[in-house]
């Protein structure tokens, strides 16, 4: 989504809706085993309720809106270069891209989460999602972004799922998807518009969730009077855990 974004690119896709069915249709279709993992709304961060979301759980998926405090954060961390000084302790297993086309978010968003998990979860031989993580295991993040902007396959199983949501699609949304993985024991927010990974410290695969709410409810106590906040969860598949 991210209408927002500084994109270096002129290119938009309409927006991919925070809805799990949606987004296992679209990874299925991509490539990701059905029997390996699924999406799950997550709803509320309090104990009780994320204790109802399968495990173990993957990656996080936050959806966020977008506004003028949360962008000047942004801004400032970029001329800062915090976020640089805090890539330059990440770990070189984390898989992480810009973002350049228009309201992308949702699609880097699912990538970011599988992109590391590749060595965890199997995909389909020769599938999209294959081939992507192959060819671009050793490109840097702006190398990535192109790859994708470039992608016709891509662009049209996004517009595919954009288009299968319960609301209709429209280019001019003012939300941002981002994505919580655990890399090396550690819990890092993976956002295509920022320069790099931001590592929020400690995590494992066991505390992931509950690591993720808690940087995730301080992004929304930032913003009280919002309602567009929306979470969700991938988790892997394994026998009777469902």
């Amino acid at each position: 989504m991210a209408a927002l974004d500084e994109s270096s690119s002129s290119k938009r896709w309409l927006p991919l809706e925070a809805n799990p069915d949606v987004m296992n249709q679209f990874l299925w279709g991509l490539g990701l085993r059905e029997d390996e993992a699924e999406c799950f709304d997550v709803y509320g961060l309090d104990l009780e309720l994320l204790d109802m979301v399968p495990k173990p759980v993957l990656a996080v998926l936050f959806l966020y809106p977008l506004t003028s405090q949360s962008e000047e954060e942004r801004i400032l961390q970029a001329n800062e270069k915090k976020v640089s000084a805090i890539a330059s302790e990440t770990s070189s297993r984390v898989y992480f891209m810009k973002q350049t086309v228009g309201n992308a978010c949702g699609t880097i968003g699912l990538l970011h989460a599988v992109g590391n998990l590749t060595s965890e979860l199997k995909l389909v031989e020769e599938s999209f999602l294959d081939r992507f993580f192959k060819t671009t295991a050793t490109m840097d993040p702006s190398e990535r972004a192109a790859y994708l902007e470039k992608d016709t396959e891509m662009e049209v199983a996004h517009s595919v799922a954009a288009t299968a949501g319960e609301t209709e699609a429209s280019d001019n949304v003012d939300t941002h998807f981002i994505c919580f993985s655990c890399v090396d024991g550690e819990l890092y927010e993976l956002d295509g518009r920022k320069t790099g990974p931001i590592s929020h410290g400690p995590s494992s695969p066991s505390s992931l969730l509950q690591d993720a709410a808690k940087v995730i409810q301080g992004m929304i106590e930032k913003n009280p009077s919002s309602l567009n906040f929306n979470v969700i969860a991938i988790s892997k598949k394994t026998e009777g855990a469902f």
